[in-house]
């Protein structure tokens, strides 16, 4: 199914060129030209994103973000502006925007960013609210068990207690248990679009859930490297 992406912006050169570009990329593409309209077909539409200029005529884009977070907390919002400022930003995050864009931009980037917002919707539907199939409320391999309702890892006899983020990645790769996962798609899975997470990140916690779970981290058993790729979770 093509995914549905709304652009909200009253300069009508940019909206036809970013509608151009995202149907060569095969999005289903709707411009609105104020935020009245942007309304009214999100109501109706029902996008999968929405791509939001600040500077609209009549209702402003900060408005039609707080009237979109009022019925709809996970639906991606992008926001284009030429509003550049750190309170401008600052003010479209606290708000509840997933991602910041300002004018000019680059297209390539752009599309990026569509993209990746877009790799959380996908994986919203498929695990969201933490409901990942075939996992249930714990999970054993080797000597190790993860609860899942409680929050908590049983390793060698040890209690540890799992972050938000530690859970998300052991979900992701149980799920996905003996296929390679790339750090950037680790990243776009549970992170979402972040310029301030780098694949580093990802090693750190592989470093730290070997000292967790394996017997002998230097020689994983479970989360072994995948050289050029990424990492496997090997466990039948």
């Amino acid at each position: 199914m093509k995914k549905r992406i709304l652009i909200i912006e009253d300069d009508s050169h940019i909206a036809e060129g970013l509608h151009i570009n995202l149907i060569m990329k095969s999005y289903e593409v709707k411009i609105a030209p104020d935020g009245q309209v942007g309304l009214k077909y999100w109501k109706e539409w029902k996008p999968h994103l929405v791509v939001l200029d600040i500077m609209l005529p009549g209702i402003d884009g900060f408005q039609v973000l707080q009237n979109i977070r009022l019925e709809d907390e996970r639906l991606p919002v992008l926001i284009l502006s030429a509003k550049a400022t750190d309170d401008d930003k600052i003010k479209g995050l606290s708000s509840g925007v997933d991602d910041y864009l300002t004018k000019p931009f680059n297209l390539d980037e752009f599309l990026l960013r569509v993209k990746r917002l877009l790799t959380r919707v996908d994986w919203q539907e498929d695990y969201g609210n933490g409901n990942f199939p075939s996992i249930g409320s714990s999970y054993d391999f080797g000597k190790n068990s993860i609860n899942f309702i409680t929050h908590t890892a049983q390793c060698s006899g040890v209690i540890i207690t799992l972050t938000e983020i530690e859970e998300k990645l052991l979900k992701l790769f149980i799920v996905n248990r003996g296929k390679p996962l790339s750090r950037q798609k680790l990243i776009e899975m549970v992170w979402g679009y972040d310029g301030n997470i780098k694949t580093r990140t990802v090693d750190n916690f592989i470093v730290r859930f070997r000292k967790y779970f394996e017997e002998d981290p230097k020689n994983p058993v479970f989360f072994k490297t995948c050289r050029s790729i990424g990492y496997v979770f090997d466990h039948e």
